[in-house]
């Protein structure tokens, strides 16, 4: 009889508490092209969270929308909202390690796949993000991968070793360049 009811409550108490990290192997550049259903580049202008589900599914999950700036595959019309698990509400807190988080004015570029199916919608998770960032030195728009790091050689996403300064990071319009070009080899390999 005690089972019945410890089960729902060690699943709320998961549900509520931190959960473990999540193991990824870093997609490559040419995997996170084929595989996002979406790329485009957006500004985040709503992040709100809200309770889900009922009983021992109750969870919460995190809305965020973006302004779109430029479809860079596919169509996210002018506004987009992909939905992550975690979030907060009032003061219950359900944190799921690996998550990117997104704040109001963020500007990136998403590659996105399954959105409302999966808990990140993201291809590779983290790896799905790369944020804009403006750099104070030079003036220009550069790219951070989901750890905040500068991204310089996209073929060596998530394998970089060296350490890479703001001055030596890929632009956007590289990024998405290079997205272009990816999607060009794709289209004359698959018709050939």
């Amino acid at each position: 009889m005690k089972t019945k009811f410890i089960l729902p409550l060690a699943i709320i108490a998961v549900a509520l508490g931190p959960m473990t990290a999540t193991t990824v192997i870093p997609p490559t550049f040419e995997q996170l092209v084929q595989q996002a259903e979406l790329i485009f580049q957006g500004t985040v202008t709503d992040v709100h969270s809200v309770w889900e589900g009922e009983g021992a599914q109750r969870h919460i999950d995190t809305y965020v929308t973006f302004q779109i700036g430029e479809n860079v595959k596919g169509n996210a019309g002018a506004s987009y909202t992909i939905r992550l698990l975690g979030g907060t509400v009032g003061d219950k807190t359900m944190e799921v390690t690996d998550t990117p988080k997104f704040k109001i004015g963020d500007r990136d570029i998403l590659f996105v796949e399954h959105n409302n199916e999966q808990f990140v919608p993201l291809v590779g998770i983290n790896n799905g993000r790369f944020h804009v960032q403006r750099d104070e030195q030079t003036g220009r728009d550069v790219i951070l991968n989901g750890e905040g790091e500068p991204v310089r050689d996209l073929t060596k996403l998530g394998r970089e070793e060296e350490s890479v300064s703001q001055a030596d990071a890929i632009s956007p319009d590289q990024l998405k360049s290079a997205v272009h070009k990816q999607l060009g080899d794709q289209a004359n390999h698959s018709s050939q």
